[in-house]
C-alpha cells in the first residue's frame, strides 16, 4: 500500500444486515451476498472476503472518504431504489496477523437506512477466526483516500 495512514481502532457490533445475522433483517442471506454479483459485473470482486462486514471504530476521530472506486446506481434489490457504493483498500492488523480487505461504504446520499456512526468503518475481509467485539486492531488505508477529522 502506497503512503498509508495507520490508525488504532476497535471492533464494534454493526447492524448485522450485511451478513444476514440480524433477526429483523429483510435479507436473510445478507446484503453482501446479494450485492456481490452486481459489484463483480462492475469490476469489484468480493470473492476473497467473508460475506459480511467487520465494523471498527476509530472514535473519537471521524473520517471522510475520497475513494478511487465508487459504483453508482447499483440496483441490487427489487425492494428499493438503486444505491451507490465506494470501496477503499485497507489492511487490518490483529494480534500478529495482517489481513487485506476493503472499506465498504454505502453512500449515505443513496442509502435508505442502517446508517453508521461517523467514527465506524465497515470492512470487507477474509474470515478472521477468534476476533471479537472490543478487539483492538490497527487499520492502514491510503492517506489520499481517507481523511481523519477531529
Amino acid at each position: 500500500m502506497t503512503n498509508p495512514i495507520t490508525l488504532p481502532a476497535k471492533v464494534v457490533q454493526g447492524h448485522q444486515v450485511a451478513s444476514g445475522q440480524s433477526p429483523d433483517n429483510p435479507y436473510p442471506q445478507g446484503t453482501i451476498e446479494m450485492q456481490t454479483p452486481h459489484f463483480l459485473a462492475r469490476g469489484v470482486d468480493l470473492s476473497p472476503f467473508y460475506p459480511g462486514t467487520l465494523n471498527v471504530s476509530i472514535a473519537p476521530t471521524q473520517f471522510e472518504l475520497h475513494p478511487a472506486i465508487t459504483l453508482t446506481q447499483v440496483k441490487w434489490s427489487p425492494h428499493h431504489a438503486a444505491e451507490s457504493f465506494s470501496f477503499v483498500p485497507a489492511e487490518l492488523t490483529w494480534q500478529t496477523n495482517t489481513f487485506q480487505g476493503l472499506i465498504y461504504y454505502p453512500r449515505p446520499e443513496t442509502k435508505l437506512n442502517h446508517f453508521q456512526d461517523p467514527s465506524v468503518l465497515e470492512l470487507l475481509l477474509p474470515w478472521i477466526s477468534g476476533i471479537a467485539y472490543g478487539s483492538p486492531v490497527s487499520l492502514s488505508v491510503p492517506a489520499k483516500e481517507l481523511i481523519i477529522k477531529s
